[in-house]
């Protein structure tokens, strides 16, 4: 990992703005730059003499204009969906049935899992994101495949083995014992390896039996600080299957609190149509609520109420959920995830949007010191960020006079295209990428 210094504007926050104008929020340097060595920033503040002293050694990588941020973070994605995206169904189930679980019977073959993990990969990094929480399929070579190629691209990620035993395709099925055995195996191969994280991967109640839920609990029981990722209150149709299989719980929160699975570690897609109790729920255990606003809309499952959330104080992310959702860009994600605000009444600014993309989900992850920020000791894993990169955007460009505004521009028209170059770990991973995936 060779020393650099990346020169440019440079923006990271240190806490969640609490609007528009909250520039205390954030530590923003017109001619800044960031020190990285050893895949680690050694400092970051205005470019001059005294930050060049920390690396003297080291390659000054000019990127000016262009605006250097934390990588960005996404928290609830499925690799094995990127040949679902854009399937056309009328709802969650449908679309399941009829398209996912299809697909997600091919990676039971490991060289397939091996093809759409390296693709998975580029397409990250060619939208700027460093760090994902994602879903395997039920097959454990398919997240073998996963983890063997994040390490190899020294890759921050976390992701689990999905463990379903009922209401899917026959081939999409484990049992209690091997789901709990494959993700074992998993943790003690895998978790804590280079910078991975094994979670435990329940896909939904709907797709799991009281006996593999129960396996889920004594897995949590034997890796007390493994994350748990599932879903819930994504529909209406998916509640009401929910209510039919644990009739004596009290609402769908309550399956995952039967069975020990909340906690400040686990991570709920979703989130829609809640009742209070389940608010009050995930404020207590400090669960996160994943908001998935390009899915929700694409399914039509409906409008995460955001405010609702932060008046009970519930932890909250922000996702693509690939293939439901329709962009592995987190700013087409945040634009939609404004969109679906707006209809609420609710305002989000673009500094808390940006701030939602990086340092507030990396708090959502835990990993607020690692990733999510450029303070010095966090892991280099930036973004560069170019807003005149699209001729139509350099010509809005030309009437932008803050911050805010450049912001918001990313946000509503950016894609891959604003996305001048990738680092992870202080390694440039954009450039480098294929314009083409190599066939089956």
């Amino acid at each position: 990992m060779s020393a650099k210094i990346l020169r440019g504007r440079v923006l990271t926050f240190v806490d969640e703005p609490q609007g528009a104008d909250d520039n205390s929020a954030y530590r923003y340097f017109e001619d800044g730059a960031v020190a990285v060595d050893g895949g680690k920033v050694v400092a970051v503040g205005e470019f001059n003499e005294a930050l060049k002293l920390a690396l003297p050694k080291a390659e000054v990588v000019d990127h000016r204009p262009k605006l250097i941020m934390p990588g960005f973070i996404d928290t609830h994605i499925h690799y094995p969906q990127m040949q679902v995206v854009g399937s056309y169904a009328k709802d969650l189930l449908e679309w399941l049935n009829t398209y996912t679980f299809v697909e997600e019977q091919r990676f039971a073959d490991a060289a397939h899992a091996a093809r759409i993990a390296s693709a998975f990969f580029d397409e990250l990094i060619r939208y700027g994101t460093t760090t994902a929480a994602v879903y395997c399929t039920v097959h454990p070579q398919s997240a073998e495949a996963f983890f063997a190629e994040a390490d190899k691209r020294n890759l921050r990620m976390i992701a689990g083995k999905v463990m379903m035993d009922r209401n899917a395709p026959e081939g999409l099925l484990d049992t209690p014992q091997s789901g709990y055995d494959d993700t074992r195996r998993l943790m003690e191969t895998w978790n804590g390896v280079g910078r991975l994280n094994v979670a435990i991967t329940p896909r939904f109640a709907l797709t799991s039996t009281p006996e593999q839920l129960e396996m889920c609990q004594d897995l949590a029981r034997l890796f007390p600080d493994a994350y748990i990722q599932t879903h819930v209150n994504e529909s209406l149709g998916e509640i009401a299957f929910a209510k039919e299989l644990f009739p004596n719980l009290p609402d769908y929160v309550g399956v995952y609190e039967h069975y020990g699975l909340l906690g400040p570690k686990t991570l709920l897609g979703h989130c829609i149509h809640m009742q209070d109790r389940e608010i009050e729920l995930m404020y207590e255990t400090g669960s996160v609520a994943v908001f998935c606003p390009t899915s929700n809309l694409f399914i039509g499952s409906g409008l995460f109420d955001r405010q609702r959330m932060k008046d009970g104080n519930v932890r909250i992310a922000v996702a693509t959920d690939i293939g439901g959702g329709t962009s592995y860009s987190m700013l087409r994600t945040l634009d939609e995830g404004y969109k679906v605000l707006q209809l609420r009444g609710q305002r989000m600014s673009p500094l808390e949007s940006f701030y939602m993309m990086t340092l507030g989900n990396a708090r959502a992850l835990s990993l607020e010191h690692s990733i999510g920020t450029l303070e010095a000791g966090a892991d280099a894993d930036i973004v560069v960020l170019d807003a005149r990169a699209v001729p139509h955007m350099a010509l809005k460009m030309e009437h932008v006079d803050t911050l805010g505004e450049e912001l918001f521009l990313l946000q509503t028209c950016g894609d891959d295209r604003v996305v001048a170059e990738t680092y992870v770990a202080g390694e440039a991973a954009k450039a480098g990428l294929s314009a083409d995936y190599p066939h089956p």
